[in-house]
């Protein structure tokens, strides 16, 4: 098994889902960060993640880490969630995004913004006001979550 499945495997343990798990470097310090949301959805959205489940799921991944480390050399472990306005880069992303507002940039130069309602192969569906849009997965050329305030 790969180091991204197994901690795949312990983050549906704490009932939690992977979003993303990615290594960057930020003030000379290289991270490993993952970011998880909620499973649970009330009234159409997703539900929050407390920070005694990121510490919790820290304790649970750490481990594994001294075992299989994601990057040679010093580094930091950081959970959290990837935050309610967050960029969408894979199909697994606009996956765990259904029902969410999001905007896009195609390879076109066309923009959109609406609300994200399936996602079916490599196509992504969208209400846009009240009409309907279907756009090709690979003619994104950016892409993010978005909040109304």
């Amino acid at each position: 098994m790969s180091l991204e499945s197994d901690i795949n495997s312990l983050v549906k343990s704490v009932d939690l889902e992977l979003y993303d798990a990615t290594v960057v470097s930020e003030n000379d310090e290289t991270i490993y960060r993952i970011s998880v949301i909620s499973k649970e959805i009330v009234d159409g959205k997703r539900s929050g993640i407390s920070l005694d489940a990121c510490v919790n799921l820290t304790h649970l991944i750490s481990p594994l880490l001294d075992v299989t480390p994601p990057v040679s050399g010093d580094y930091r472990l950081e959970v959290g969630s990837p935050g309610i306005e967050r960029k969408l880069s894979s199909l697994k992303h606009f996956l765990l995004s259904i029902g969410e507002n999001i905007s896009l940039l195609l390879t076109n130069k066309e923009k959109y913004k609406g609300k994200l309602v399936k996602v079916k192969d490599s196509k992504i569906f969208l209400n846009v006001g009240d009409e309907k849009v279907e756009i090709d997965f690979y003619e994104i050329l950016k892409a993010k979550t978005y909040f109304e305030w």
